[in-house]
């Protein structure tokens, strides 16, 4: 494990890993926070279960893609599918790996360090 994670953060123990498949997420509390926890394509991540927008439970809306912009005016492609999660109360998009909102860059998704240990899905507060 990283050293840094270990010296300043709590480490909790969420599941194991072959609770949740790739393109699966869990929704449990460490803290008293409801915190989301997605694998994608074998990476796991974990998203505090609010909407920075308005507070809405994010991690239960939704997990898509969304259109961005090509080179061309006019011009969108669809992409990041299974990579997006979208609140359900307003439509918002953020990155699940980063926390960032699509649309609007000021707006971002607290998220949480993750690592695997000894099979085990490891959230770091």
């Amino acid at each position: 494990m990283n050293a840094a994670l270990t010296s300043t953060r709590r480490a909790h123990r969420v599941c194991h890993v072959n609770r949740l498949p790739p393109g699966e997420r869990l929704i449990t509390e460490i803290e008293g926070r409801s915190v989301g926890l997605f694998n994608i394509n074998g990476q796991f991540y974990a998203v505090h279960n609010r909407c920075p927008h308005v507070g809405g439970a994010l991690c239960a809306g939704p997990l898509t893609g969304t259109t961005l912009p090509t080179n061309q005016r006019g011009d969108y492609v669809y992409a990041h599918e299974g990579r997006i999660l979208r609140c359900a109360w307003h439509g918002w998009e953020f990155e699940v790996e980063t926390g960032q909102c699509i649309s609007d860059k000021k707006y971002r998704a607290k998220t949480f360090p993750v690592t695997v240990e000894d099979g085990e899905v490891v959230v770091h507060f």
